[in-house]
């Protein structure tokens, strides 16, 4: 996979790192590491600047992210309620209510939530879902998200363009940075799932 990226950046350039990046932000597996830090280090020796760059690819995320926003829109809370109101809900011990509440909160908290999730791998293209289905106004949706992706692209592109030829070895710390949040998350899932437990335990 990493042959064809840097291949279709240095075939197409910034039209390519646009595209690429898009895709990226709708299917999380691919890389962004690879697209950024590789762009920094195109800025070495091909006709592309760093800020073309961060701007070609700041583009594509916010592209990506309102597809990923327009999923969100389409999977609405009371059709995600109606799901919740019958066996599923039952088999996840989930209550309709349980959704709203947390719309709710994420109504309250979103506009810091989108921006510091857009500098956190796989969640970074996964946080425009929620907030199209919490129904986020696409204004407030918008300008964070292209801040926060905005700082994430400057960071690994001017990483890319500091390492040069070593370019790889930035890649190699975002794979750690990657496995670590992977762990967090994972032990926040599980740490809400035992608190939510025990807390309709004891309300009920």
């Amino acid at each position: 996979m990493q042959d064809l990226i840097i291949q279709i950046m240095n075939d197409f350039g910034y039209l390519g790192i646009a595209l690429l990046i898009a895709v990226e932000n709708i299917f999380p597996p691919i890389p962004s590491e690879i697209i950024l830090t590789f762009g920094g280090f195109m800025t070495t020796y091909a006709d592309v600047t760093i800020w073309g760059v961060i701007l070609s690819a700041t583009l594509g995320s916010i592209l990506g992210a309102i597809v990923l926003y327009g999923v969100g829109r389409l999977l609405s809370v009371e059709h995600l309620g109606r799901i919740l109101d019958g066996k599923v809900g039952k088999i996840l011990h989930f209550k309709k209510e349980d959704v709203f509440k947390a719309c709710d909160w994420f109504n309250s908290k979103g506009k810091i939530t989108v921006l510091l999730c857009r500098c956190i791998p796989i969640v970074r293209s996964l946080i425009s879902i929620p907030a199209g289905m919490s129904k986020m106004s696409f204004h407030v949706f918008l300008p964070f998200t292209a801040l926060g992706s905005l700082v994430w692209n400057i960071v690994l592109v001017y990483l890319g363009a500091a390492a040069g030829a070593s370019w790889e070895k930035i890649v190699e710390g975002t794979d750690a940075y990657k496995i670590i949040t992977i762990i967090v998350l994972a032990i926040i899932f599980v740490a809400a799932i035992l608190w939510y437990i025990q807390y309709r335990r004891k309300n009920n």
